[in-house]
């Protein structure tokens, strides 16, 4: 139940329909309390305000009437601007970012505020009565000084909602352009990816070694995706109550199919009966991945933007610098980190051991996989050599230093292979600069 609610809110919090269906009630719900507080006698008090003129029935209408006409108007051109930005980023930047903007919450609530203000102005709009209209019941002959009925609390609050909306849309108009530039886009990326580091490995290095390969009585899928979330307190409780260890054998994000193994068994003193069935049930299963508990999504979406900016046909470098700049700020932060964790209980032995990678695993997915499109390009490989030294700067970890410095062998082979002439002489130069300090 917890995978499925946490999968429920992932789509939720991806979709453009939450905030507006709740801002949409929140109106209802605004329009039906000043209408009750104007037919009830609190609002009466606005008709002493020498410089609030009130409102007669005829402007009330006319006022309700283009609001709402107008705010579901702009409603519909804001979405429609969205889908084109949504679009025009997911073309250029890649199909995985669609997501990144689809949890935009300035979009989201700029759309919602145009719903709200519109349903709200909606249903103040059919209590007005006009000066020849016979009310509905005694009380409402009786609610309002004027003839008619003109609920002038609740038109006050429309005509802030009305500038409220104003503004937003101000904003609005400002947050497209700027939430696609590329330098936006792999700032929020970067930033949330620093930010995964440190929640998921808060020690320091300490030289601990990553977990082995998983053994045991396995555990397979049942249904076929990419692992979207895991629900480790679950599996954790489920391991203390077998009194066994629970090894995982995928991570989130991993792709799954029937038979294929997710989690061992291992030190159990009964293996009758396990309950597999509740432990897959801890892993919600979807058809993408999604950046919720997969940092290393988040590595590929870099990747992914900066070997998109060096192909032939974009021929962009400079993107893809900014792309190795945060990449560069990730491996230095992979580096200080303990990268082993577990559900450790005041020192016991953990229950559930998770799936591990080391710190070559995380270089050779962000700088290795980017590194067939940097050794093409003489600036994007200047720049990936000063990216390494600086992550290994701070390192006093001699194994660690020498990942580093073999991607940097790596990168001046395969460059050797793509460039000729000055360019390839400017990179080797580097290359001997990159050799010097990292040896420091």
């Amino acid at each position: 139940m917890t995978a499925r609610l946490r999968k429920f809110w992932l789509s939720v919090n991806a979709s453009y329909w939450f905030l507006p269906a709740l801002f949409s009630i929140a109106a209802l719900l605004l329009a039906s309390l000043t209408i009750y507080l104007d037919r009830s006698g609190w609002a009466d008090f606005l008709n002493d305000v020498t410089w609030l003129q009130p409102a007669r029935p005829d402007g009330a209408s006319n006022m309700l009437t283009v609001i709402a006409g107008t705010m579901i108007g702009v409603a519909s051109t804001v979405f429609s601007i969205t889908i084109a930005a949504v679009a025009y980023a997911s073309g250029n930047y890649g199909p995985r970012l669609l997501t990144n903007f689809m949890e935009d919450r300035g979009n989201q609530f700029s759309l919602a505020t145009f719903i709200g203000t519109f349903v709200y102005s909606i249903t103040v709009l059919r209590t007005v009565r006009g000066e020849d209209e016979r009310p509905s019941n005694i009380e409402d002959a009786t609610a309002s000084v004027l003839p008619g009925f003109v609920p002038q609390l609740s038109l006050l609050v429309a005509f802030a909602l009305m500038l409220l909306s104003v503004a937003v849309l101000v904003y609005f108009l400002n947050h497209i352009p700027s939430s696609i530039r590329v330098n936006t886009v792999l700032k929020g990326i970067g930033a949330r990816l620093l930010e995964e580091i440190k929640e998921l490995f808060p020690d320091k290095n300490r030289g601990e070694k990553t977990h082995g390969a998983p053994s045991g009585t396995p555990i397979t899928a049942c249904d076929t995706g990419y692992v979207q979330a895991i629900a480790f307190k679950r599996l954790e409780e489920l391991a203390q109550r077998e009194n066994g260890k629970l090894k995982l054998a995928v991570r989130t994000g991993d792709f799954v199919h029937p038979e294929v193994a997710i989690a061992y068994w291992a030190d159990m003193d009964s293996i009758e009966d396990p309950p597999d069935d509740k432990v897959r049930a801890a892993f919600t299963l979807g058809s993408m991945r999604t950046p919720s508990q997969d940092m290393q999504f988040l590595i590929d979406e870099l990747v992914e933007i900066g070997l998109r900016a060096l192909s032939p046909g974009i021929n962009d470098p400079f993107t893809a610098v900014t792309a190795v700049h945060w990449l560069g700020a990730a491996t230095a932060e992979l580096a200080r980190r303990n990268l082993t964790r577990s559900y450790e209980d005041d020192g016991e032995e953990p229950h559930l051991v998770l799936l591990e990678d080391d710190f070559e695993h995380f270089v050779a997915r962000g700088f290795g996989a980017m590194r067939s499109g940097v050794a093409t390009n003489r600036i994007a490989a200047l720049v990936t050599f000063d990216a390494l030294v600086d992550a290994a700067s701070t390192l006093d970890d001699e194994e660690r230093r020498a990942v580093i410095r073999k991607e940097g062998d790596q990168l001046a082979r395969q460059a050797r292979e793509h460039l000729t002439g000055p360019e390839l002489e400017a990179v080797e130069a580097r290359y001997q600069q990159f050799n010097g300090r990292i040896e420091r």
